[in-house]
């Protein structure tokens, strides 16, 4: 648990001082936008081949952990979770970078209130960290939001390597898609802890000798 901590709380740092530094370099990002090369008569990017790869390594990673976890091979040894320390931050931060492309290309035109995004992005990065902890042990109770949680991420790989390919889908569809999901979860938390709720606790009664 406190690797775990460790790691959610570096991660969490990690990608903040990488979003600050997509933002201070807001003319590189600028120059991601220009065509690098054609195929298949559609003009490729370093934003896209950047969405493309990390769409790809998000649909190949919760691949693996849904597989994992439907056949009962989570990995709980702390040896291998420290081991794993310096990747699973690098993880992170590359994520981090894939995710924060589009909004720091949507930010160009706020370049004169640099500081108050640098601002909104540090206070972001605080509130998570302040709940994260609470965050991962509510899903560490209900096991089925793990699961519905990497559904996220594969739905999330998909949007973005059809984006990296120039089909654009409406986000607005995504968020009602996993909106919908999470109100279905709920709902199914509340009747499971209504069902365990009516469960007898005591022993079951003990049935008289047989006549």
């Amino acid at each position: 648990v406190a690797v775990q901590e460790r790691t959610r709380r570096t991660g969490l740092l990690a990608a903040m001082v990488m979003r600050v530094l997509l933002l201070l370099a807001i003319n590189w990002i600028m120059g991601l936008q220009s065509e690098l090369f054609h195929l298949f008569g559609h003009g490729f990017s370093g934003r896209d081949l950047i969405l493309l790869l990390g769409g790809v390594f998000l649909i190949g990673k919760a691949t693996h952990e849904i597989h994992d976890k439907l056949e009962g091979e989570d990995i709980h040894d702390t040896q291998r979770a420290a081991a794993t320390f310096g990747g699973v931050i690098v993880q992170i931060m590359l994520l981090d970078i894939v995710f924060s492309l589009d909004s720091v290309i949507t930010a160009v035109g706020m370049a004169q209130h640099l500081p108050v995004m640098i601002a909104a992005v540090v206070i972001a990065v605080g509130f998570m960290m302040f709940f994260a902890g609470a965050v991962s042990r509510f899903i560490e109770v209900h096991p089925t939001l793990k699961i519905l949680a990497l559904s996220f991420l594969l739905l999330v790989g998909v949007v973005l390597v059809a984006d990296g390919l120039g089909h654009h889908i409406n986000k607005g569809y995504i968020y009602f898609a996993m909106a919908f999901s999470v109100f279905v979860e709920a709902l199914n938390l509340k009747m499971r802890s209504r069902q365990r709720k009516s469960r007898p606790t005591g022993p079951p009664p003990r049935s008289g000798p047989a006549s």
